[in-house]
């Protein structure tokens, strides 16, 4: 006959045993009941949809879906009641989560049914698919770019062997004609091969097959020996800035190319700033480190010359930016561009070695940036953090990012760096926070953000409303850029897009110090 005290001591080893199984789980962990009402949730289902725990308890599961599973959510649990037909339940498949902010991802859902008290219950483990899909996009545009490289490089290097046969055909027949009218027949037909020839240079420089002729230079000198014929390109309603950073890093690169890249992005400003504005060409030396290298489609972690050309023009959406480097797309009118511009500056980056990628919203202008290697430079190995770098014990920071990717990011960082995270998609959001008397240390915001408030405004309403708190900016765009909009407040710092950890932790240091 069994001890009653033995059981009851096993009973509570086994709970016990359970209960630090779901708080150490790295997937979520969700039980309900029949009727679909949470009873239990570990940590990790907290942290991913943005709730403290208490407030999932006694409601219905469908609160963390978008619609229409939402709506439909009791519909699936009644008719598998009823039918027994499985759709999820032990067999699992890819659904869609909402986080508190609003904002959706992807999840795996695997279900489990069990019988508790006489009553049917169901466990759901939620595997978090953010950051798989966010790798999944990346290769298929990497592989959509090199597929593309290698389809219009057969067709210009093809093409070129084509025109080679023509124009000296043409020469060799001009030099027979008699009469004036056949010399321009022959000269018209001649400008066209031409005009032919450097599209196909062009398409093979976006396939990287380009002959480089590198040199050991500085972008400065480039920059500064191209101002004089930069300024007559774009006309007398563009203002042209320079911001050259001292001491900056020797780079190898084809000059032609480089040149070439500078007057294309000129080009593409002043379009899109049919009303004036401002063209800023900054340069600046950084260094990559693994996180920064996944935001720029796996450049190798080192040294690097950036090169960043930026507008205050009309700027893109995000179906725009993220085709702006094909060959061939473009949305200016028939005959004002070929296409072939900002894909032929693609392709020379990375045949150099390096990468281009582009910062852009509507309305808030254009910065490309042109990553190219640091003549002589040591790839760096991957580095910890510096334990110097460690936040402060009990400092919560409000993160203001519109983009659900970059605040995952962006909390994921803070918690690195041992820092308690409140998150908001907008400015908004952000104000409701700290309307509600929510215990923050720092507010951490983008500038550029939906819903018409800016990160500059909201900094400007949080020293009104809250004197003392400090408010660190970040952004994307151009150092020189950004600070068209800061005259109000010229002491704020602004944390320039990609940066590394080290750089976050020092940039929240120095505004707590202030």
């Amino acid at each position: 006959m069994s001890d009653p005290q033995t059981d009851h001591a096993a009973l509570i080893g086994q709970a016990r045993k359970l209960q630090a199984m779901l708080e150490s789980a790295v997937d979520a962990i969700i039980t309900i009941d029949g009727a679909g009402i949470i009873t239990t949730v570990n940590p990790a289902a907290a942290r991913l949809f943005g709730y403290p725990q208490d407030a999932f308890i006694g409601r219905n599961v469908h609160f963390l879906m978008p619609e229409p599973y939402h709506s439909a959510h009791d519909g699936y649990i009644a008719n598998y009641r009823n039918t027994g037909a499985r759709k999820i339940i032990g067999i699992g498949r890819e659904v869609t989560g909402r986080r508190s902010d609003g904002s959706t991802f992807p999840m795996h859902l695997a279900v489990s049914e069990f019988e508790m008290d006489g009553r049917v219950h169901f466990t759901g483990i939620i595997h978090d698919l953010s950051g798989q899909k966010a790798t999944e996009q990346a290769l298929r545009q990497a592989q959509k770019m090199e597929a593309m490289g290698q389809l219009t490089g057969g067709i210009a290097h093809d093409f070129n062997n084509l025109l080679t046969v023509i124009i000296g055909n043409l020469e060799m027949l001009e030099a027979k004609l008699t009469t004036t009218a056949q010399r321009e027949l022959a000269t018209e037909a001649l400008e066209a091969a031409d005009l032919g020839s450097r599209l196909t240079a062009r398409l093979l420089a976006f396939a990287r097959r380009s002959h480089l002729e590198p040199e050991v230079v500085n972008l400065n000198d480039f920059v500064l020996g191209l101002t004089d014929m930069l300024h007559r390109t774009i006309g007398s309603t563009i203002s042209l800035s320079n911001a050259l950073t001292p001491r900056l890093w020797s780079t190898l690169i084809d000059p032609s190319q480089v040149e070439s890249a500078i007057v294309n992005l000129a080009v593409n400003a002043r379009d899109a700033m049919p009303d004036g504005g401002r063209l800023i060409i900054e340069t600046g030396n950084v260094t990559i480190d693994t996180a920064m290298s996944e935001e720029l489609d796996a450049l190798a972690p080192g040294d690097y010359v950036r090169l960043s050309v930026a507008d205050t023009g009309l700027g893109m959406p995000r179906s725009v930016r993220e085709r702006a480097f094909e060959p061939f797309f473009t949305t200016k009118e028939k005959g004002r561009g070929t296409g072939l511009g900002l894909s032929m500056i693609y392709g020379f980056a990375k045949q150099s070695g390096g990468h281009a990628s582009i910062y852009s919203e509507p309305g808030r202008g254009t910065t490309v940036n042109i990553y190219l290697p640091r003549h002589g430079a040591v790839a760096v190995q991957t580095e910890a953090v510096d334990e110097t770098g460690a936040g402060v014990a009990g400092k919560t920071i409000l993160v203001v990012e519109d983009d659900p990717r970059v605040r995952k990011l962006t909390v994921n960082r803070l918690e690195a760096l041992n820092y308690a995270t409140l998150v908001a998609a907008d400015a908004q959001e952000a104000l409701t926070i700290l309307g509600s008397g929510a215990e923050v240390d720092l507010v951490f915001t983008d500038l550029v953000m939906p819903g018409g408030i800016s990160g500059y405004e909201l900094a400007r309403r949080v020293g009104v409303d809250w004197p003392g708190l400090p408010v660190l900016l970040t952004s994307g765009y151009a150092d020189e850029l950004v600070r068209r909009d800061a005259d109000a407040i010229a002491e704020l710092k602004v944390l320039g897009k990609p940066y590394r950890l080290a750089d976050l932790a020092r940039a929240i240091a120095e505004a707590f110090e202030k």
